[in-house]
């Protein structure tokens, strides 16, 4: 056994099961690393870095405090290491965004050239992006091809892997105290997602299982009704790998094979199918995967935006899932699309607006599924929902929230209205109104735009794009910067 270290470097892998790297490096003396790149080009969202500060006190936790941490560049802080200890070699998991991918091919290469052994690993996805393609090579631009043809009829994801036994940790007494970091934002609202989350690779566990125990019987149908408690809740922890999708498609196939199964596994597919698409099309936080959307009609209006961010467009159902996202950190689905949908087709507002929101408010805030989210509900995106798609507010609320719970919750000014009216409480009768104690544009906001009104707007405006939206190739400008919303 020789004396050299391997320095393992942690990103968006904080756990001690399923690590790839961890695996690879256990034979030898371990230095566990975490890094703030203050050189990148790219500011984590205020809702992901109050996450990332909780997530990395339990990772210190579970590794009995032997987790060194360092702000900078990340190749001068490697180099320094390099100085101050015996390496062997560092390892790491990869990251798929565009700019951690080029910083870390620059790091890889220098480091190489110092005569270093330099690893890494696939930690946070089920297939590599380069490994499904299509026939003729080219990358596949729709989802159920790509999921069906190019990764259901591959060998099936590696199993996950256990923690290696007897680890020699170490820990540079030079390195930063956590909280130096600053990672915690200045908000008050911080202090209420505490109330809604359990962070850390246990907690991790904790929920996977008990959705595969309790809540995956019912996801099919369930997971469209936000009142249920249906859906995973799992982006956050699988953002930053304190579960790997590994680890989730297992557990789930010890389910029985039936619909509820199969739709959740799919969804693992759409997962992958955002980091697939980021990989190949790495503009895609930024510019239209379909060019012909550059030539779309936005319009700017400071006023609207804020409204719609702070759950006050009129439309309960909208205001609803704005006001869970700014107290959980967290939107329900379905709701995702509902807003979505409201922010591009019925106020008309650039889905970059919508992506940027959403980035800092977001616990589960991930530059892959957000940006092709957000192209996707635009109509911009690859296998994207078509444009004149537009999500009715009042019809999806009354559908898919039938007895209100979910947005008398969130809208409480609203909770003495008869759910009649709830979605649409403009059409209520004045007595009605007066006795629910709502006053239209003083205790609840009148709507913010006519519904039918702006769907024809929005229509209109998209006719004056080409008829040949769909299937048409990227071309995105050269040599602009990668970074997410």
């Amino acid at each position: 056994m020789t004396d050299k270290i391997i320095i393992l470097w942690l990103r968006q892998d904080l756990r001690l099961k399923d690590n790839p790297a961890l695996v690879a490096a256990s034979s030898y003396p371990i230095l566990p690393i975490y890094i703030n790149d203050t050189t990148a080009t790219y500011q984590t969202g205020s809702a992901s870095r109050w996450w990332l500060h909780h997530s990395l006190k339990k990772l210190q936790d579970s590794l009995k405090g032997n987790l060194s941490f360092y702000q900078g560049d990340p190749q001068e802080v490697l180099l320094n290491l390099l100085q101050r200890f015996s390496v062997q070699g560092v390892y790491w998991n990869r990251c798929y965004e565009p700019f951690q991918i080029d910083r870390d091919k620059k790091i890889k290469t220098s480091l190489k050239m110092k005569g270093l052994d330099i690893k890494s690993f696939n930690g946070s996805l089920l297939f590599e992006p380069w490994d499904v393609l299509k026939n003729d090579g080219s990358p596949y631009k729709v989802f159920t091809p790509f999921y069906k043809n190019g990764c259901l009829s591959r060998p099936a994801p590696r199993k996950p892997l256990d923690v290696p036994q007897g680890l020699n940790l170490l820990k540079d007494k030079e390195s930063f105290l956590l909280e130096k970091f600053d990672f915690l934002p200045h908000h008050a609202w911080s202090k209420k997602l505490e109330n809604h989350w359990e962070i850390g690779e246990e907690a991790a566990q904790k929920r996977l299982y008990d959705f595969i125990d309790h809540d995956l019987r019912h996801y099919k149908k369930g997971r469209d009704f936000p009142a249920q408690k249906t859906t995973s809740r799992l982006s956050p922890y699988l953002h930053f790998g304190e579960v790997s999708p590994n680890q989730v498609w297992y557990a789930a196939q010890t389910q029985k094979p039936d619909d509820n199964l199969i739709h959740f596994l799919s969804e693992l597919g759409w997962r992958e199918f955002s980091y697939y698409l980021l990989y190949h099309f790495p503009h895609l936080p930024h510019q239209n995967f379909n060019p012909k959307f550059d030539a779309f009609p936005w319009i700017e209006a400071p006023s609207f935006l804020e409204k719609w961010q702070k759950g006050k467009t009129g439309y309960p159902i909208v205001d609803a899932g704005m006001r869970e996202l700014w107290q959980t950190g967290s939107m329900h689905n379905r709701v995702r699309m509902i807003v979505g949908s409201f922010l591009v087709k019925n106020l008309r507002l650039h889905w970059r607006q919508g992506a940027s929101w959403f980035w800092d408010c977001l616990v589960d805030a991930d530059c892959a599924n957000n940006s092709a989210g957000w192209q996707w509900v635009a109509g911009s995106g690859a296998d994207a929902s078509p444009y004149f798609r537009i999500f009715n507010p009042v019809t999806q609320g009354q559908k898919f929230d039938p007895e209100g719970s979910y947005t008398y919750h969130h809208v409480p000014e609203l909770k003495n209205l008869p759910i009649r009216y709830l979605f649409n409480p403009w059409e209520a009768p004045q007595d009605v109104l007066e006795k629910a104690g709502v006053i239209l544009g003083k205790t609840y906001p009148f709507p913010l735009v006519n519904l039918q009104q702006s769907r024809k707007e929005a229509l209109e405006a998209f006719k004056t794009l080409s008829s040949q939206i769909s299937g048409s190739t990227p071309n995105f400008p050269q040599g602009i910067q990668h970074r997410c919303p």
